[in-house]
């Protein structure tokens, strides 16, 4: 086993104590933290192990990974569990963005482990194509698929299984698209893999487009300005040579480069159509509007309008991938990021209806946990998507967005009555309220409740599916590929992040579950997952912290 270095013990040495002087919380408190400067990892000891055979003997301090630069990410704080009996409800916004999956791959790919709070577990999982049916009804974007079996890092747990799967459209059948994109061609995208990387994705796209649709092309740097008005994407040749055109040079003016996009969006304004800006940077706005909530309040106004955003997240160093997701989301669009050329024909080609056309808007998932089944539960991932209870029900609240043909999955692990204990935090039993009937006939077979919330693009009230999921003890083996696929994907995420919710995860178990769920795996996606794995159970054992768990874990 690693001792951690002289460094690193210096600098935790330090935390404590200013910690201990300011009455701050202790050492074996586990919430003494510092906040790095150019990335919001964290430096904390090791949470509890859950587990004795996890135990470490040493405290792990995450460390900066070297080479990020500006790079900065939001603080990830993970969902906890819930007691049912006081919070039956887990009420969250989709999200079928993408860009962590690959932004950690390019971490692996430079031999580094990515920071934690650059692993949203959501992401990783709704990477993934799975086999979800069809809507089974036309008027009905998306269908419902649920399924529950023992967790694989606890099996006294139980994982919770909710599939959606957008209706799929051939691209020649799409509606028309108007698509503005806004370059950012500033001196911190000349490099070979930002605007280079681009204008070739860019090709790949044009390839694609028709003639019904129409392509814009505008620039910001030192200055904004139009490269292309808007062009039939018939006219394929002119709209290669103003994507040659593009050079990078200057400082950033993003907020005068969005406004112009946004003018030519309504300028070529298509009813009924797909009205879209892309904005592809490295996501350095550093230039031009006076204050972020500004420039917020733009996008905004134009989603109500009918003008969605995409976000191309490109490049190392300067990512700014905390501003690009929040940009995305706010503009009803998806973020992705980059990392080579075989990401922009997944993006821009395999999945040009998905993310550039969008079937339905404010997309809410509610759940209910039946009190005679669950004692408690967690949300694995959406941290930053998490809305009230009263938010289901609300049509003026902004949630997530869905692309033709996308999937979205999310994961619950629940803890089922009868289990020996609960890491749930619980409160006093309250005096006032009704005591709920738990063994209601016809309901006590039910393990939960799955509503969902969403609006037609170009709609104002929402409409309601519902689907129930009985208490079946189906054993892991016996459960569908795609079950067991994306529980591989989140465990890996807990390892990543260094979860104190792993329990008994590993690497090993890790690449055993998903060799056995592979399936068809077009685009050999999965394949490649296996690789990722490999490649980060390496680093974490190099790295001395998130590996000495996993091994302990597996016994080696």
């Amino acid at each position: 086993m690693r001792t951690p270095r002289p460094h690193r013990l210096l600098l935790l040495s330090l935390v404590v104590l200013a910690a201990c002087q300011s009455g701050g919380p202790r050492p074996d408190g586990g919430d003494v933290a510092a906040a790095a400067d150019t990335t919001s990892m964290v430096l904390a000891p090791m949470a509890a192990p859950t587990t004795a055979a996890e135990a470490p003997d040493v405290m792990y301090a995450p460390p900066v990974p070297d080479g990020t630069g500006r790079e900065q990410y939001s603080r990830i704080s993970e969902n906890e569990f819930r007691d049912v009996a006081n919070n039956p409800l887990s009420t969250f916004a989709i999200d079928v963005d993408a860009a962590s999956y690959a932004n950690v791959r390019r971490f692996l790919g430079e031999h580094r482990l990515p920071p934690a709070d650059a692993v949203r577990i959501e992401e990783l999982v709704n990477y993934f194509d799975y086999d979800y049916p069809d809507p089974a009804s036309a008027d009905a974007p998306f269908s419902i698929t649920t399924e529950v079996a023992p967790a694989p890092w606890d099996p006294s747990h139980r994982l919770v299984h909710v599939g959606l799967q957008g209706r799929r459209m051939h691209t020649q059948t799409l509606p028309p698209a108007n698509l503005v994109f806004l370059v950012d061609v500033s001196g911190s995208m000349d490099e070979p893999n930002k605007l280079p990387l681009l204008k070739e994705a860019l090709g790949l796209l044009v390839d694609n487009l028709r003639p019904q649709d129409r392509v814009s092309i505008v620039v910001y740097a030192g200055a904004a300005g139009m490269v292309l008005p808007p062009t039939p994407g018939g006219r394929r040749d002119r709209i290669r040579e103003a994507i040659n055109e593009l050079e990078a040079g200057g400082s950033t003016n993003g907020a005068e480069g969005i406004e112009l996009a946004y003018q030519l969006a309504r300028d070529a304004f298509i009813r009924g159509g797909n009205n879209r800006v892309v904005l592809a940077t490295d996501g350095d706005f550093n230039v031009g509007v006076s204050s972020d909530a500004e420039l917020t309040r733009l996008i905004e106004h134009e989603r109500e309008a009918g003008v969605f955003l995409t976000v191309l997240g490109l490049g190392t160093g300067n990512l700014q991938d905390a501003k690009m997701e929040q940009l995305a989301d706010q503009g009803n669009g998806n973020y992705a990021y980059i990392d080579g050329i075989d990401e922009a024909r997944k993006v821009l080609v395999g999945e040009m209806g998905g993310t550039l056309f969008t079937i339905a808007k404010d997309v809410k998932v509610q759940v209910e946990f039946n009190p005679a089944r669950v004692k408690a539960y967690r949300l694995i991932g959406y941290e930053n998507r998490a809305l009230a209870a009263e938010d289901f029900n609300d049509d003026g609240k902004d949630a997530g967005e869905m692309g033709a043909g996308h999937s979205v999955t999310a994961l619950y692990e629940v803890v089922p009555v009868g289990a020996p204990d609960s890491p749930a935090r619980g409160v006093d039993p309250l005096r006032y309220q009704q005591v709920r009937p738990t063994e209601r006939a016809g309901l006590s077979g039910e393990l939960l409740t799955v509503k969902l919330r969403y609006k037609a693009p170009d709609g104002t009230v929402s409409r309601e599916l519902v689907r129930r999921l009985a208490d079946r003890h189906a054993a892991l083996a016996a459960t569908s590929a795609d079950f067991r696929f994306a529980a591989a994907v989140a465990e890996w995420g807990m390892l990543l992040r260094g979860s104190r919710f792993r329990a008994a995860s590993s690497y090993a178990q890790v690449a055993e579950l998903a060799r056995g769920a592979l399936g068809s795996d077009r685009g050999g996606y999965r394949a490649e997952f296996l690789r990722l794995v490999e490649s980060s159970r390496q680093l974490a054992r190099d790295d001395g912290g998130r590996g000495v768990a996993e091994d302990r874990a597996v016994g080696r």
